[in-house]
């Protein structure tokens, strides 16, 4: 009995070792995060120490319009003025009336939306009436024709400044990013600055975030997930590169042209580049894709998800374009429980945010994921269910809309852990991440969250980026 009382010097050492391992970890990362607070503070310090205010909000979902707001801050703020960069969700009624110029650089979400982080300023200040009549304002409004609501948010703004007398140095301009999204940027860039009276050159040639860069990957393994679904066939893609440095957080995305859209004629209507999550970490060595095979109306195959689930050969290789995602990234909630939701496909982003956590050593993960049928649609099945079983995951959920007579979806599952959810948000401070089907699914989770959580806590949550969202 002595003996199995007395401490294993060599199991105290490891354990030691585990320690004071995380305890560097976690050192490492909050100086990641300081260093970026405090470079970010003293940034938006020297912009600031103009002369002549102007205030440079944005719109945006995946990263652009925010990209291309920071890129016009240096120009102006070489040319006198003092710059203020913020999105949309953190600009007051106050600010705008105090303002004398503004540029608003705004893209579309879903059919005619507004961003998350400018949906609170949509619903809470564009819902009133101001007078704008002391601010002059320019207008970017960045969309996809491809879309029925083109530019819908940006237009709805455009009338909203308007009907509150604010005052136009241009008219609108829309950026198609699926068409003439360059020569609009170039036309936008020479209106403005002849407007405010700049070198057009300084606004084109304005240092910022590095274009995202192509690269060449091969396709080492194709798997089909869910053979017998009731659904589109779900594949998993694994790629690799040569590239060096090749890097990216969990949350990004990859943007590719198949090749019959690279084939495209002057004739023919410009292909949009398709993006995917990423579903993988590049500490896996690898870049993995979730897809599904997409059929369009009039019954013709998705051009993208078919020549990626069937027409690239093993072997082959394909160009990609890796995108940063801030929207969608873990940043500031890196430390905090995570609510993961997704259905279908929207699962590849929340694998990816899982793997991360998994190498920082954070457990305090619950995934609610939502498909057809159990038998045949568990995406990804073993490895959560592992990760379940280690306590990687304290909670999984699924949710199967074609078992049993009643249909059963991701928002079904939070009301029925409802407490949970109160209780992991409320007390524990968790962070929610909601990636998949924009139209039923994200609809559903986020009219679930404002029953059990209040609308007003939800708009909290946006305002504080502790809900977060990948949806299409």
């Amino acid at each position: 009995m002595s003996d199995l009382l007395t401490p294993d010097p060599t199991r105290w050492a490891w354990a030691l070792a585990l320690l004071l391992a995380y305890a560097l970890l976690c050192l490492v990362l909050y100086q990641r995060h300081r260093r970026a607070r405090l470079h970010a503070q003293a940034q938006a310090a020297a912009l600031a120490s103009g002369h002549r205010p102007i205030l440079i909000a944005y719109a945006s979902q995946t990263g652009q319009a925010q990209q291309l707001a920071e890129q016009c801050a240096q120009p102006l703020h070489a040319a006198g003025w003092a710059v203020t960069v913020q999105a949309l969700n953190h600009t007051t009624p106050a600010q705008l009336q105090a303002a004398t110029h503004a540029l608003f650089i705004v893209s579309t979400y879903g059919e005619g939306d507004a961003p998350d982080n400018a949906a609170l300023f949509q619903r809470q200040c564009m819902a009133q009436a101001f007078d704008l009549s002391a601010l002059q304002y320019s207008l970017l409004a960045l969309g996809d024709r491809h879309y029925r609501q083109f530019c819908g948010f940006g237009r709805t703004l455009d009338a909203w400044l308007q009907a509150q007398q604010a005052q136009p140095l241009h008219e609108r301009l829309e950026a198609d990013q699926s068409g003439n999204a360059a020569a609009t940027l170039t036309h936008w860039q020479n209106t403005l600055a002849a407007a405010l009276h700049l070198d057009a050159s300084a606004l084109a040639n304005a240092p910022g975030a590095p274009a995202p860069a192509r690269s060449t990957w091969t396709l080492v393994q194709r798997q089909h997930l869910n053979p017998g679904s009731q659904g589109g066939a779900v594949f998993h893609l694994e790629l690799a590169t040569q590239a060096p440095n090749t890097t990216w957080e969990s949350g990004d995305l990859v943007e590719l042209l198949p090749p019959l859209a690279t084939e495209a004629t002057e004739a023919q209507e410009p292909p949009a580049p398709r993006s995917y999550s990423i579903a993988s970490i590049p500490a896996d060595g690898r870049l993995h894709l979730l897809v599904r095979q997409t059929w369009r109306d009039d019954g013709t195959p998705g051009q993208a998800s078919h020549w990626l689930t069937t027409g690239l050969d093993v072997g082959a290789t394909l160009t990609l374009q890796l995108r940063a995602h801030p929207g969608f990234r873990l940043e500031g909630n890196a430390q905090r429980p995570l609510i993961l939701i997704g259905n279908g496909t929207g699962l590849a982003g929340l694998r990816a945010h899982l793997r991360t956590r998994a190498a920082q050593g954070q457990h305090a993960n619950w995934l609610i994921a939502g498909e057809r049928q159990a038998a045949h649609d568990q995406l990804y099945g073993a490895e959560l269910h592992a990760w379940h079983a280690t306590g990687h995951l304290q909670h999984l959920d699924w949710a199967f809309s074609r078992d049993g007579d009643a249909k059963t979806y991701v928002q079904d599952r939070l009301h029925q852990h409802a407490n949970r959810l109160r209780e992991w948000v409320q007390t524990r401070g968790a962070a929610l991440y909601v990636c998949g089907s924009l139209h039923g699914m994200a609809e559903g989770v986020d009219t679930a969250l404002r029953s059990i959580l209040g609308s007003a806590a939800v708009d909290d949550l946006l305002q504080q980026g502790r809900y977060r969202r990948d949806v299409y």
